[in-house]
């Protein structure tokens, strides 16, 4: 039997899909490129914009015409949000919503020749305590552990899922559920995992990963500490966190010296508080910016490497007026100066407060509007590495060849290259900038 695995959207997705196509290998599957001719194909779907959507159906639709025959299974987001209407698609076998993830290996292998454990071949041993063991055990089913494998140097751990803000534009509470994370003992014992297989970088990944402990009671800066002890792991990033939950101790336990690097991506979304306090946003500018100010003065020491901040913004959202996109514009380039921006136009997601508004922004501002970020990104990142240039910094060199060179990011995300040398791959190299 063969399978093939598809995803869009963001890390989390591919840390799901990674596990599934674990699950599979387990149970003697082989995995074959989305391309080839499959007994089963599985769709890990986005649903953040309308292009993501139109994207998901036509990977069912190309999976069913490469063979009519196979089975086709879609989860991830678009698969709760529109599970009955992706049922009317020709070939689709099983939608999986957002509760249904820890089902998608056993359902399917069921489907093809009554198979129906797969809490084993998640990777999934609920043993961290004994006495809650059928609590502990619906809420992995619930939350569905998870990494990626696919890369030789980094993986990215799902450490949360879900989401309790209901922000007015977005469709993730719907589709992911509540806040809800895994208990610290398993993600330990997956950092194990992910460690014997030689990895050597670990990105902690969440829909809001900072709301960590929703579900156990523990915080999220007791899981940064039980991870910085597991053996084998050199380095920790934190994909994403809302700037509100970066507290002043978690800053001050990471600058001790830690594993966890000078690397933080901080959703911004905009840089209007008329607009943040519209669609729901928990903060304000100036509370962003207190908390960047903090992380530089905490982290940034004379001669060491500079904190990288990446952060998102959407422009587009109803009412942003040239006045106010000039406030997003003119806060990211004079008061925070970040390292890259991560720029989204805003669409419209049926069924979020957002959509109803008043004033919404034509596509060709958006459009417009994205360009003049994305050329304020080339230059901020631009100056941020050379702001860096001459200090020493530690590179972890990846397997990737390209024009007989190979490339590695430093601690502070910063891409290098050098002449090919197989015997760095996968090695930590002390450099200067």
């Amino acid at each position: 039997m063969k399978v093939a695995l598809t995803t869009l959207g963001c890390k989390l997705n591919y840390a799901e899909t990674s596990t599934y196509e674990r699950g599979f290998v387990a149970h003697g599957l082989e995995v074959v490129p989305w391309s080839a001719v499959a007994d089963v194909y599985v769709i890990n779907t986005c649903a953040v914009t309308e292009t993501a959507e139109k994207k998901s159906r036509n990977l069912m639709r190309r999976a069913h015409k490469t063979n009519p025959d196979a089975l086709v299974i879609v989860t991830g987001c678009y698969a709760e949000l529109k599970k009955e209407k992706l049922y009317d698609i020709e070939g689709v076998s099983r939608v999986f919503g957002a509760s249904e993830k820890s089902l998608v290996v056993s359902e399917t292998l069921s489907m093809l020749s009554g198979a129906k454990d797969s809490f084993a071949s998640l990777g999934m041993t609920n043993d961290c305590h004994p006495e809650e063991v059928e609590d502990r055990r619906r809420d992995l089913v619930d939350t569905l552990p998870a990494y990626s494998s696919g890369e030789r140097t980094r993986s990215f751990l799902k450490v949360q899922d879900g989401c309790n803000n209901f922000c007015a534009y977005c469709t993730v509470p719907y589709a992911r559920g509540r806040s809800r994370n895994i208990p610290i003992c398993e993600l330990v014992k997956q950092a194990e995992q992910i460690a014997a297989k030689g990895i050597r970088e670990v990105v902690l990944t969440g829909v809001n990963t900072g709301d960590f402990g929703r579900t156990t009671g523990e915080s999220f800066l007791d899981l940064l500490k039980a991870l910085d002890a597991v053996d084998g792991i050199d380095r920790y990033r934190i994909s994403s966190i809302e700037p509100n939950l970066i507290t002043e101790e978690i800053v001050d336990w990471i600058a001790s010296g830690t594993k966890f690097q000078r690397h933080f991506h901080i959703p911004l979304q905009s840089g209007s508080d008329t607009l943040l306090k519209k669609v729901g946003r928990r903060y304000d500018t100036a509370l962003f910016a207190s908390r960047i100010d903090y992380i530089r003065q905490a982290m940034e020491r004379p001669g060491e490497p500079k904190v990288f901040f990446g952060i998102d913004v959407i422009v587009g959202l109803p009412g942003e007026t040239e006045e106010l996109f000039l406030e997003t514009y003119n806060f990211l380039k004079d008061r925070i100066k970040p390292a890259f921006l991560h720029v989204f136009p805003y669409s419209k997601r049926p069924g979020t407060r957002a959509a109803v508004m008043p004033d919404q922004v034509q596509d060709s501002v958006k459009t417009d509007r994205v360009a003049r970020l994305e050329a304020l990104s080339d230059d901020l990142h631009a100056a941020f590495v050379a702001a860096n240039k001459g200090l020493p910094e530690r590179v972890l060199w990846e397997s990737s060849v390209k024009g007989g060179m190979m490339f590695g990011y430093t601690g502070n995300y910063i891409r290098v290259e050098k002449p090919y040398d197989p015997a760095l791959v996968n090695t930590l190299e002390n450099i200067f900038i």
